[in-house]
């Protein structure tokens, strides 16, 4: 079932968990050419395909006025569709739960919508289920990843010591303690011949080392010092460093975004970012002029194949 509202149709698909409902925003300059590529917006842990601020609701547009057709879709048990939510939703995540489910409705959207291959936009956990997905799919071109992190949880601290350490790090003493601390930390980091963190998230760093070589372009977003919680490990540079020769990975820095990059500076930059990466690799004809002035742009971190630009639109 469809519903048609202004360049916006609501859609129903099923899938693995049940009915699926979503958003497609449909692109307003179609492409003359075979290469029809889709964006689909994963949510994170929110529970509306719109995100913070309804974020991913401008993003969909403004994708869609260039040229490419995007969809917001509910996982079972949130929003508008069918089902439960999973009982521990982070865990969850971060085993890959949605990798199947999202590569299946990324199958059906390919074929309902006759797409050529689809770039698969997520946020926090929704960029780690985007990474599960992408090493699951044959149908992804593409990943866009905002500030993923590659750690689990850590074990919970009893109440007594955490209202201990929080009365010892407000004064000077604490402060020089815990700064004294981060020093050693980075030390014994630098100095350790295996430094991944023993909470580090190797299934999904294995889907990485899967997907990264095979040259699928990939465009990883990072707030300003976004360091997550449980992170003193720099997992970007690992992630580049095992990337591989064939790889096609950009990191671009979102000047005044925020984590959820909801607000004004972080909504407006993933746009243009994107857009302009999209243009790059995807490219649709016309629009030549605006994919040359994101290659101009000095990249924050890349690899060797994305700093020469690769190939645009294809994935080796």
């Amino acid at each position: 079932m469809n519903q048609a509202t202004e360049a916006r149709r609501l859609i129903t698909l099923h899938g693995i968990g049940g009915v699926v409902r979503g958003t497609h925003h449909e692109a307003q300059l179609e492409s003359s050419g075979t290469q029809r590529i889709g964006v689909l917006i994963l949510n994170s842990l929110s529970p509306s395909r719109a995100a913070a601020g309804d974020s991913a609701v401008y993003w969909a547009d403004a994708f869609a006025k260039s040229g490419y057709p995007a969809f917001r879709l509910d996982m079972p048990g949130f929003g508008d569709s069918d089902g439960d939510p999973p009982p521990e939703l982070l865990k969850f995540i971060n085993t890959g739960g949605y990798g199947p489910i999202a590569s299946a409705l990324m199958r059906k959207l390919s074929e309902e919508f006759e797409l050529s291959g689809v770039v698969v936009v997520g946020l926090c956990a929704g960029a780690v289920s985007a990474l599960y997905t992408a090493a699951a799919s044959k149908d992804c071109r593409g990943l866009v990843l905002m500030d993923p992190y590659f750690h689990l949880p850590l074990p919970a601290r009893s109440w007594l010591w955490q209202k201990l350490t929080g009365r010892i790090s407000r004064t000077a003493l604490g402060r020089a303690v815990s700064n004294g601390y981060d020093r050693l930390t980075d030390l014994r980091l630098y100095l350790r011949r295996n430094p991944m963190p023993e909470n580090t998230n190797f299934p999904l760093l294995k889907c990485w080392k899967t997907v990264a070589p095979t040259g699928m372009p990939i465009l990883l977003l990072k707030a300003p010092t976004t360091k997550p919680r449980g992170e003193e490990f720099d997992y970007v540079r690992y992630l580049l460093e095992q990337a591989g020769s064939n790889s096609r990975v950009v990191v671009k820095v979102v000047e005044g975004a925020g984590h959820t990059f909801s607000n004004r500076a972080g909504r407006t930059g993933v746009r243009e970012l994107t857009e302009g990466w999209l243009n790059l690799y995807f490219r649709l004809p016309g629009y030549e002029a605006y994919a040359n002035s994101f290659c101009g742009e000095a990249a924050d971190l890349s690899t060797p194949n994305a700093q020469s630009h690769g190939k645009p639109g294809q994935a080796t």
